[in-house]
This record gives structure tokens, sequence and C-alpha cells, in this order.
């Protein structure tokens, strides 16, 4: 039987007890706060290069996308009478200006793929242009340009894809090499360039859009799996 005596001991000893606790608890608590901070800082470090490499993409897309609505107007007032009807015509063997595919690193690639398809019809139209206009004429000098930006923007858009998704390589086009049409009169020649320039017009507008929405599944997405983990 415990005698009164031994009592105030006990009470004593349970309430050191709990007083070494507490302050262990704390600095648990503590530790662990710091670790999910430090994680949190991680992700948060990590994060902005997936949203600022696609933020450079996407200005370098919008720059395109004006000097393509300026180039396609310098063709226009190259071509002579008859200049508006040109790119209402409907011309085959031009790259499709949507992007396909179901998740994120799907489209991204078909980004890409169409970019890659897009050069070797600039080319083309260059040097249709070339015979057809003057060695000094704005519109060799803006075809130059875009050209060169859009090789520029497939690189970016190859090493974002690269630096998101690093263990899936970017495949080669399924139709193999960019087809291009056979030898055109003046007529069809005036035509093919302008329907290539509308429809690359048209998928820098999609392009800008799909890499707004990336950044919300993408950069995002990784943020929230480094916070987790």
């Amino acid at each position: 039987m415990t005698s009164p005596h031994n009592l105030p001991v006990t009470t004593e000893w349970r309430m050191n007890g709990q007083q070494f606790m507490g302050p262990a608890t704390t600095l648990l608590s503590l530790l662990l706060v710091m670790a999910v901070d430090s994680t949190r800082t991680v992700a948060a470090s990590r994060n902005p290069q997936c949203g600022n490499s696609l933020q450079q993409t996407l200005k370098l897309t919008r720059l395109i996308q004006k000097e393509s609505v300026d180039l396609i107007k310098t063709y226009k007032v190259s071509q002579g009478e008859m200049s508006e009807l040109f790119c209402k015509v409907s011309v085959n063997n031009v790259p499709d200006p949507n992007i396909s595919g179901l998740d994120p690193s799907e489209r991204i690639v078909s980004i890409y793929t169409h970019l890659q398809a897009f050069v070797p019809h600039f080319k083309r139209v260059y040097e249709q242009q070339t015979d057809l206009q003057s060695p000094k004429s704005p519109l060799l000098t803006q075809l130059t340009s875009v050209s060169a930006r859009s090789r520029n923007l497939a690189a970016l858009i190859n090493a974002f894809y690269q630096s998101v998704f690093p263990n899936l390589p970017i495949p080669e086009p399924a139709g193999g090499a960019t087809t291009l049409p056979p030898p055109q009169n003046v007529f069809q020649q005036k035509v093919y360039g302008c329907v290539v320039l509308k429809t690359y017009k048209e998928f820098l507008s999609n392009v800008s859009n799909e890499l707004r929405t990336l950044k919300f599944k993408v950069c995002r997405r990784r943020m929230q799996l480094n916070t987790v983990f």
C-alpha cells in the first residue's frame, strides 16, 4: 500500500516527466515544420525554372506571331493584283495548324514536330519568292527572320520538353520527311506562299494558347509533386 509520504514524490516525478517531454515534443514538431518548409523551398526553387522556361518560350511565340501578321501584309503587297484571294485557295501538303495529343507530353511533341515541318515550307516559299522579287525586297528579309526565329522556337520547345520529361525522348515524326508540292506556275507559287504563311500564323496562335495551358498543367503539377515528396 502506498504511503501518503510517497504520493508527492510520484506526482512530482510524473510532473517532471511531463516537463521533460514538453520541450522534446516541441523540438520534434519544429524539426518537422522545418523539413516541410525545406521541401517547399526546394519545390519553389525548381518550379520557377519550369515557369521561366515556358514564359521565355511563350514570349518568343508571341513575337513570331506578331511578325507573321506583318509578314502576311508584306506578302500580299508584294504579290500584286488578286493578292487578297491567294490565301483563300485550298492547298495540299501544308501542315495542319492544330495541335494534337491527349496529355501534355504528346502536345509538346506535336508543337515541336509542327515547327520542324514548317521549316522546309518556308525554305520553298523563300526560293520561289527569290525568283519573283527583287534582291532587296523586304519580303525576303522578313521571310528569313521568321524562319530563323521558328528554328529557335523549336529549340526552346525541345529544351523545355527534355527538362520536364527527361525520360521520354521526342519521337521522330511518324510521317517521315515533310512533303512539298510539285513544281508550280507563278500563280500557284503565290497561292502556296500565302497559304503557308496564313496557316503558320494560325498555328502560332494555337501554340500561344497551348503554352498558357501547359503552365498550369505541367509547372504547377511539378511543384505539387515536389511539395509532396
